[in-house]
């Protein structure tokens, strides 16, 4: 333990700190002082950002924990996402939370250290770099999950999307595990990334072991993303869950199970790519067909999402496995950073549509149908504006940022001469456009059957309408974004290639 370098660690040690210091000054606040937990949630995200970007500008790689743990540009920037995103969903919930008496009474202010508590998870999740680093990382955060899409005891939606997430999510735990340890097995009992890839490398790993191997890995990975046929329990979770856990469950773990298929299917295992590569293929093709096509048949805006989630990660898979054609490392690093881009872009569009849907809700009153945002444009012209931002982004239609994400993973797709890929991919992008058009007519073109005024705190106007400009602006200026992706991957594996060579 003295020669264990902590400082790459700081902010998880902080995090775990400040969560369990929440959890017990929590206790003794009564219900009229409950901001102070909100408060304090928030600053601990604050500093966590401050001690993030100390690393992120100092650009190096630090191995830490016996290779177990890792802080490279990649997981700080990606932390750094998933730090903005927890801040705005408790900004966008909080209202919502307190209205539903979900942080006051006998619930208290766990839905807060429980968001924590996941993000912890998450982070440990992205710096992963064993087998057994990521799987308690996944662990940790799915247990916070399924205790906060339960918060609402009393509610018959919200248990049963509870139940089905916890059995299906521990379905998809074993697979993980399982193929981790036929992995573990069969390279000689490593659990290092960087030894994986050096048995692989070898050549004395039975081959049929390590694909049999990959098959129950990437099975796990696609639960963690919701992609087909692994999905079923991404619209039931979305619809069932307070808007706020649903938006938890739609933000940053999505960044973090970006994080652990690059971990897992890149570093660890990138001599078999050709094996996995075929099977995020399919993956991906399934999750653009049934998530475009399902979504149009919806009527309740969450489950729409949910179905829209889907194709999205289908896309982001399309990046993933464009990557290392022919062994040309230079088109490996643009497709995982449009697919990197593109996660990214997803999760802060996603946030500020999920945060509209919270900003018409009431207490009472759930904002979760199309027929809910009719006559939107007449309540509130600013609002209005703002989804349709969002709504235009999510369809990839230009300026928008959505747009540059779509179009970054096609140029990477098109780059591995799939040209029948790549026209599939836009031709259910223009049937997904219509579903999100859907949205804006009825904004804009239908009589408002609600014309009640709609009420939200001052700190959830501010930042949901600087969320709908960052999905403008970072369309009409997405290089800075691009960059960094760019460079956090090209680092991340030239340090991951150098050490596993050395």
């Amino acid at each position: 333990m003295n020669n264990m370098n902590l400082i790459p660690v700081y902010p998880e040690i902080f995090l775990l700190i400040a969560a369990s210091a929440i959890l017990l000054i929590d206790m003794f606040l009564p219900d009229a002082k409950r901001f102070v937990t909100y408060v304090l949630s928030l600053l601990t995200l604050v500093v966590l950002a401050l001690l993030t970007l100390n690393d992120y500008h100092s650009g190096a790689t630090v191995y830490t924990f016996n290779n177990m743990f890792v802080s490279d540009p990649l997981a700080n920037l990606l932390k750094l996402f998933s730090y903005l995103a927890v801040g705005m969903t408790l900004v966008y919930g909080r209202k919502y939370n307190s209205d539903r008496g979900i942080v006051s009474g006998h619930l208290g202010g766990e839905y807060y250290v429980l968001a924590l508590f996941a993000l912890l998870g998450q982070m440990v999740m992205i710096s992963g770099n064993s087998f057994l680093s990521i799987y308690l990382g996944l662990e940790l955060m799915s247990l916070s999950l399924y205790a906060l899409v339960a918060l609402r005891r009393d509610n018959v939606s919200a248990t049963e999307a509870a139940m089905k997430y916890f059995i299906l999510g521990a379905l998809a735990s074993g697979f993980l595990l399982y193929g981790i340890s036929m992995l573990y097995g069969a390279t000689g009992g490593s659990l290092e990334l960087n030894e994986v890839f050096r048995a692989i490398v070898s050549g004395t790993v039975d081959r049929t072991v390590l694909v049999f191997g990959i098959v129950f890995i990437v099975a796990g990975l696609a639960f963690k993303l919701g992609a087909v046929p692994f999905h079923m329990w991404v619209p039931d979770v979305y619809q069932g869950a307070p808007t706020p856990v649903t938006l938890l469950l739609g933000g940053a773990p999505k960044l973090a199970a970006f994080a652990i298929t690059f971990r897992l299917l890149v570093e660890g295992m990138l001599p078999l790519a050709v094996d996995w590569q075929q099977m995020l293929m399919v993956l991906a093709v399934l999750s653009i067909i049934i998530g475009n096509v399902t979504a149009i048949a919806q009527t309740n805006i969450k489950r729409m999402l949910a179905y829209s989630t889907i194709s999205h990660m289908g896309f982001m898979l399309l990046g993933m496995m464009s990557g290392v054609v022919d062994g040309n490392l230079f088109s490996a690093v643009n497709a995982y950073s449009s697919s990197l881009f593109y996660a990214i872009t997803y999760v802060i569009t996603t946030l500020g549509t999920f945060g509209i849907i919270i900003l018409l809700s009431r207490q009472g009153f759930e904002a979760d149908n199309l027929d809910d945002f009719k006559g939107l444009s007449k309540r509130s012209p600013w609002f209005a504006a703002v989804m349709m931002v969002l709504m235009f982004s999510l369809a990839g239609i230009p300026p928008m940022v959505g747009f540059y994400a779509k179009l970054s993973v096609l140029q990477a797709v098109l780059g591995t001469g799939q040209i029948w890929l790549t026209v599939l991919a836009v031709m259910f992008s223009l049937i997904g456009a219509f579903y999100y058009l859907r949205v804006v007519k009825v904004m804009y073109f239908d009589e408002p059957t609600d014309t009640s005024k709609i009420e939200a705190p001052l700190d959830m106007r501010i930042v949901l309408s600087l969320n709908g400009i960052s999905a403008l602006a970072l369309g009409m200026w997405p290089g800075h974004l691009m960059d960094a992706s760019t460079n956090a991957l090209v680092t991340t594996l030239a340090t991951f290639l150098s050490k596993v060579i050395s």
